[in-house]
């Protein structure tokens, strides 16, 4: 294996495929109950916030890999914009809080594919995406295609035969901070479209096909979420919708349509595949980028035959089998939350610095995007964002030590 660049092979459909992909992950199957939950029907209002957040920190993503079409997303630009320290911030916030959510997504897959059998099902699902991911770029992106194709027929068909059945129900909004604590909920379904700057090394024409598949990845899951809040609350109702499990299920079911009810569970079973494949891509060549500058081990570098960074996927794909021994893992992730919301808050940092032939938007979306960030992170249960702050505190010290024991590393 030599350390060289990875071969630009993703064009635009295939750069766009993977971003909405990755956002239409198990989340929209899950994320509307606990939204309802916190804000009642202010989880329409909730979602315009997210979506906005979400757009300030696309357009910051967009700009700065247009500029920097290297592996590795906010940790490259935190690097070469505000210094290695920022970008070992974003870079540890993103591999750690994406890795603990590669193994909840593999078990939420294997929950609605063989209940009872999640956990050799799930290990069973990390293993053959691994391998998929080492196959090459492009295999990537046709199964990612075939599982997102399969969503969003599950998704407009359920939607569709639902709509017929919506009535007026009593609607109830909750305060401003529900909204916003609604919000961060909401916020990581849109978090896909930084899988495609992960891959900049990768796309084709990068200047023009980063930007453009972003936002068009962005704007169809934005669409797509609207469409199913809308048609939960109007069928199901806020109340209902709070405490059910399965919204989906209980949208076929209200509509009339039981039997059809298989069919989220196969929506919901590639949306995790499709999300988890994604999350495995992104993980592997942020972890390459970081080995390349030796903030994580220097055998993560090199790339095989196929010019994939075999060595990371495969060992990114061994820590989340070993996550998923250790059990559920759903409702103790929520440091993710917390690394993300750092990660991007970092992106949009590095957009405001960048110097004016470079920019595409304005700088105010940046100022908005960082303050989105900070707010969400505020709003975050106290425990998920202390053992958020935690975990990236240990990889700070880490690095400490580790600069200090072989010298500075740039």
């Amino acid at each position: 294996m030599a350390q060289v660049t990875l071969a630009r092979r993703l064009g635009p459909l295939d750069a766009t495929a993977i971003g909405l992909g990755s956002m239409l992950g198990a989340g929209v199957f899950a994320a509307f109950a606990p939204a309802a939950a916190t804000a009642g029907s202010g989880l329409l209002i909730a979602l315009a916030v997210a979506g906005f957040v979400a757009y300030c920190n696309a357009t910051a993503s967009a700009q700065l890999a247009a500029a920097y079409p290297a592996s590795g997303g906010t940790y490259l630009f935190g690097r070469e914009v505000l210094g290695p320290w920022w970008g070992f911030t974003a870079g540890w916030g993103f591999v750690i809080g994406k890795t603990a959510s590669c193994a909840a997504m593999a078990l939420t897959f294997a929950a609605y594919a063989a209940p009872g059998f999640e956990r050799p099902v799930a290990l069973a699902a990390v293993v053959v995406l691994t391998a998929v991911n080492c196959a090459g770029i492009t295999r990537t992106a046709l199964a990612t295609k075939v599982l997102l194709a399969v969503v969003l027929v599950v998704l407009l068909t359920t939607t569709a035969l639902a709509l017929p059945a919506a009535h007026h129900p009593q609607w109830t909004t909750g305060s401003p901070l529900d909204i916003l604590q609604a919000a961060g909920l909401l916020f990581f379904a849109f978090a896909g479209y930084a899988r495609i700057a992960t891959l900049a090394e990768e796309v084709r024409d990068p200047g023009r096909t980063i930007p453009r598949a972003v936002l068009a990845a962005l704007t169809g899951a934005i669409a797509l979420y609207l469409l199913i809040g809308v048609t939960l609350l109007l069928v199901l109702g806020p109340d209902r919708l709070a405490t059910s499990s399965a919204p989906l299920t209980d949208l076929l079911t209200t509509a009339g349509y039981p039997s059809l009810t298989p069919a989220v569970r196969v929506g919901a079973a590639a949306a995790s595949l499709g999300a988890l494949l994604a999350l495995i891509t992104g993980i592997g060549r942020t972890s390459m980028a970081m080995a390349r500058n030796r903030d994580l081990p220097r055998f993560l570098a090199t790339t095989s035959t196929r010019q994939v960074p075999a060595r990371a996927e495969i060992t990114v794909g061994a820590v989340v089998c070993g996550l998923v021994l250790l059990g559920d893992l759903r409702g103790v992730i929520g440091f993710s939350s917390f690394g993300v919301l750092t990660y991007y808050a970092i992106t949009n940092a590095c957009a405001y610095r960048q110097p004016p032939e470079q920019r595409r938007w304005p700088r105010a979306l940046n100022l908005a995007g960082f303050t989105g960030c900070a707010v969400l992170a505020a709003t975050l249960p106290p425990v998920s964002a202390l053992a958020g702050a935690g975990v990236l505190g240990i990889g700070l010290l880490l690095r400490t030590w580790a600069t200090a024991w072989a010298g500075p590393t740039g």
